[in-house]
């Protein structure tokens, strides 16, 4: 199947995939055929995903606290998340909808799409393992964390703070190293020192910018 390539997992059992991508307004339309539908196994998906979540985040930020681990999770399995992810494999399209369900957007709908996901996580889970279900997570989840850094770590210096404060006794300090230019287009280098060690260097158009240049890179070099 076309989904099965797309995910990189191919079903032992296909009945599993069926009812996952089955939704109740199907198996409603067609009561007597008694039709199982993917209510149940985006009840398992839930706490699936949960789990792998928690577990890569918890050990690969080792740099955030609990609190900042749990709005981490809390983003990356919510149902915006999860329609995102449904997105990326098309997997509307393969949704068994009713007719009256598809006619009115069914496929395209987050709440559908996010349950439709989760269901799909039980089905591998079930059929192969936390392994596939975990690697199949991961496909999705790992660069929604590294998009996400990138889009919060736009003030480095602040970011850069918080990190140094973890430890006390620290002390950060941005020195000026030098400044050029005329002054309507002045350039400034800036160096952020740690106990007067240099652990970055930046320049700008700004004391500002500069100071942030060098925060970055100061955070580049520590791993962040």
């Amino acid at each position: 199947m076309e989904l099965e390539d797309k995910i990189g997992y191919h079903f032992k059992n296909r009945d599993l995939l069926n009812t996952a991508l089955t939704h109740s307004s199907y198996a409603n339309e067609r009561k007597a055929q008694h039709i199982p539908y993917n209510e149940r196994l985006e009840f398992l998906g839930d706490a699936v995903l949960s789990i792998v979540v928690s577990d890569y985040i918890f050990k690969n930020c080792p740099e955030l606290p609990e609190g900042e681990l749990t709005k981490l999770r809390a983003a990356l399995v919510c149902e915006k998340s999860l329609f995102e992810f449904a997105k990326q494999i098309n997997l509307g399209s393969y949704l068994l909808l009713s007719k009256g369900e598809r006619h009115n957007g069914g496929a395209e709908r987050p709440s559908i799409l996010s349950d439709a996901f989760e269901a799909l996580i039980a089905a591998i889970y079930i059929d192969g393992g936390y392994d596939p279900a975990a690697a199949h997570i991961l496909n999705f989840v790992v660069p929604a964390i590294k998009s996400s850094k990138k889009k919060k770590v736009k003030d480095y210096k602040t970011t850069l703070q918080e990190i140094i404060q973890k430890n006390p006794g620290e002390r950060l300090e941005y020195v000026l190293v030098s400044e050029s230019g005329p002054d309507h287009n002045k350039h400034f280098v800036f160096e952020v020192h740690l106990n007067s060690n240099v652990i970055g260097k930046g320049g700008g158009r700004s004391k500002k910018e500069a100071e942030q240049q060098a925060a970055r890179e100061a955070l580049e070099l520590m791993g962040y």
